[in-house]
């Protein structure tokens, strides 16, 4: 009975023993289980609002004539609605990811103990069991990485979707967000990536190859390697028959069917030093973020057909150019490189930049020569000093003499005697002549009128923004400007003396064609129209007298001016018609000579002339507008007096009324008379 008692207590205390044991085993077991738990969903994404989730869009540039400029894309991605996809394309997408894929939810567990029989019989990870479902998730929330603990992420996240959306939803996201190959994610990138073309146009090939990609798109792109994209795409066609998706005569004649992929330079910028200026102004109003990723649609000022115009002259004047001095190197005179061009056109009106070349090959050398160069424009820069001695109450047939000068000081201290490009000096002459002719002395003569600080002061109302000594040889063009800033401000003389800024995109649209950017012109009146339609008969006859002249073969009213500084370094000529402000530039990168007389008359003017030929060709013949404040006179160039019958050259010049001369030019004994107009 003793024994009895004794060993009862020690029955109750062992039964407590493994109860407790029984106990902390559960514990523990339960708070691995909630530590796993905690470990495999803590961090994960909350997959609610999947539905507004927005991807990475293409960005599209486009002409003012609907050309398609670029596209901009951190991954290239064009969202289309499932409704607009073809049938092919989605059975082809389940036939090959996941066949089970409207009746599993989620995960497909025959597919994974399948896979993983498979895997352990290869000693290795040779075959997955993703469904489409999960897939998304891990493009959306997870990294690529192969581990267990990403896989039974991947899984919960899934069963989570499933959960929240429909079958074609989910396919929808998947077909929107899978990565392609080439840079093409979604099956809207892809069409038009290989094919050139809108997903709903598809056909059944053409469907099969796209859908054999994802599994490996970096060996199935058929710009990778066309010959295993199409063995891959007849493997998608036997996987569709063999589900009954397609009959067997599809499936033969899809794999018949030729492989026609869209040629990839087509998807290259048209215009790549306009694309690269447009895009950097972009980024500065709207952000690298929104640019890159929101799917924009960007249209601009351009006009594609000026701008093979501009692309077609540049070429042409750079290969005349390059080779008069590859004859100048075999004569023993050494030139370093090739030679760069640059163009712009503007429309004199609106401001908008019509064509832009920023070099020879934005390939080789991106640096835009016509936004981003600062270099000196010569004689190009004189009709500004011209233009501020007429608004100041000068006339055309006013007088300078030009003769040698001396100037006590004027150049870093000390004596300073500028000089004509003959070196020869014609005495009295005309301002309309000494413009025509290009004639130094009487310039820097007229400056010193004026002064300086205040040519510079009116050389910023007409757009100059770049900085400008204050010293004579301003005049010249001895401070550097841009080719942009430069013709913006001739626009100002067949535009009645308003200066507009220049401008290259319209409007910036989104995906829901909501307008996100709009431009707002910037215009104000920096001269009268009398005074704008008198420098335009002025730089009218540099064309029809002076060292233009070679723009006279047009047969049209047009204006402009040579530019050309020491050495031959620069060369331009910028000039407009009624319409359109065109300016060239042409020179060397590191500031070497172009060689001996490669003049703005020379080397720039010819590539204005082309791209004007090729513009006008076929447009109405226009001439410049007159305002109501100016008057027609018969002029005698020489002397700028009213011609009379026995004086030597006469022109019919503009003054701003009651400036024109009051007195007929004298009896000159030279030879008859003749117009210099026609």
């Amino acid at each position: 009975m003793d024994a009895y008692r004794n060993k009862y207590p020690m029955s109750i205390s062992r039964r407590h023993i493994i109860y407790i044991s029984l106990g902390l085993v559960t514990a523990v077991f339960a708070g691995a289980l909630v530590g796993f738990f905690f470990a495999l969903t803590h961090e994960l994404p909350q997959i609610e609002g999947l539905e507004k989730f927005k991807p990475a869009a293409i960005t599209r540039i486009y002409s003012a004539d609907k050309e398609l400029l670029a596209e901009l894309f951190t991954e290239r991605r064009q969202p289309v609605p499932l409704a607009e996809m073809p049938s092919h394309l989605k059975n082809a997408i389940i036939a090959t990811e996941d066949a089970k894929f409207y009746d599993h939810p989620g995960v497909d567990i025959q597919g994974i103990l399948r896979a993983t029989i498979r895997n352990i019989m290869a000693g290795e990870y040779a075959q997955g069991a993703s469904t489409i479902t999960q897939q998304l998730a891990k493009i959306l929330f997870l990294t690529p990485r192969k581990a267990i603990m990403r896989k039974l992420k991947e899984a919960f996240l899934a069963f989570q979707i499933e959960r929240r959306y429909t079958k074609d939803e989910i396919l929808e996201f998947y077909l929107n967000q899978v990565y392609f190959g080439s840079g093409a994610y979604g099956v809207g990138a892809a069409a038009q990536m290989f094919f050139g073309k809108s997903v709903h146009n598809l056909t059944l090939s053409e469907c099969a190859l796209v859908a054999g990609m994802p599994k490996l798109p970096s060996r199935y792109s058929p710009l990778v390697n066309k010959s295993l994209a199409e063995k891959r795409r007849n493997i998608v066609l036997r996987q569709m028959a063999q589900r009954n998706l397609i009959s067997y005569e599809k499936l033969e004649i899809a794999k018949a069917s030729p492989i026609d992929l869209v040629r990839q330079d087509a998807t290259s910028p048209k215009a790549p030093y306009f694309v690269a200026w447009a895009t950097n102004f972009l980024e500065k109003e709207l952000g690298g973020a929104a640019l890159y990723r929101r799917g924009l649609n960007v249209y601009t000022t351009l006009d594609y057909t000026m701008q093979k115009a501009a692309k077609n002259a540049v070429a042409y004047g750079l290969k005349k150019l390059s080779t008069r001095m590859n004859l100048t190197k075999r004569n023993g005179l050494p030139q370093d490189d090739s030679p760069q061009a640059a163009l712009v056109c503007l429309d004199v009106r609106r401001g908008a930049i019509l064509a832009m070349v920023g070099g020879r090959d934005f390939q080789q050398s991106p640096f835009n020569r016509a936004t981003m160069a600062r270099r000196q424009p010569g004689s190009a820069f004189k009709p500004l000093v011209y233009a501020l001695a007429i608004k100041q109450g000068f006339t055309q047939g006013d007088l300078l003499w030009d003769a040698p000068v001396v100037y006590r000081g004027a150049h870093k201290g000390k004596d300073w005697s500028p000089m004509n490009f003959s070196g020869k000096f014609m005495g009295e002459i005309t301002l309309r002549k000494a413009l025509a002719l290009s004639k130094n002395i009487p310039a820097v003569k007229l400056l010193n009128k004026l002064g300086s600080s205040h040519a510079i002061r009116f050389s910023h109302t007409m757009g100059i923004k770049s900085h400008q000594e204050p010293n004579l040889s301003l005049v010249l063009g001895t401070s550097e400007v841009t080719l942009l800033e430069l013709t913006s401000a001739y626009a100002v003389f067949p535009d009645g003396g308003v200066w507009t800024k220049p401008f290259g995109i319209i409007e910036v649209l989104d995906r829901q064609n909501r307008s996100v950017w709009r431009q707002r012109p910037q215009s104000r009146s920096v001269i009268s129209p009398e005074t704008a339609a008198v420098v335009t008969d002025m730089l009218k006859a540099v064309v029809m007298e002076g060292t233009g002249r070679a723009a006279r073969s047009l047969g049209r009213p047009l204006a402009g001016k040579t530019g050309s500084t020491d050495s031959y370094k620069d060369a331009l000529f910028i000039g407009f018609s009624p319409t359109i402000a065109l300016g060239v530039w042409v020179g060397l990168d590191h500031h070497g000579s172009l060689g001996s007389k490669e003049t703005g008359a020379r080397a720039a003017l010819p590539i204005w002339i082309n791209f004007m030929e090729q513009v006008l060709r076929g447009r109405p013949y226009q001439d410049f507008d007159l305002p109501e404040g100016v008057v027609e006179v018969e002029m005698d160039v020489e002397s700028g007096l009213l011609a009379a019958k026995n004086c030597l050259n006469m022109v019919t010049a503009v003054f701003k009324k009651g400036s024109e001369p009051q007195e007929y030019c004298k009896h000159r004994e030279q030879g008859p008379w003749k117009s210099l107009n026609q």
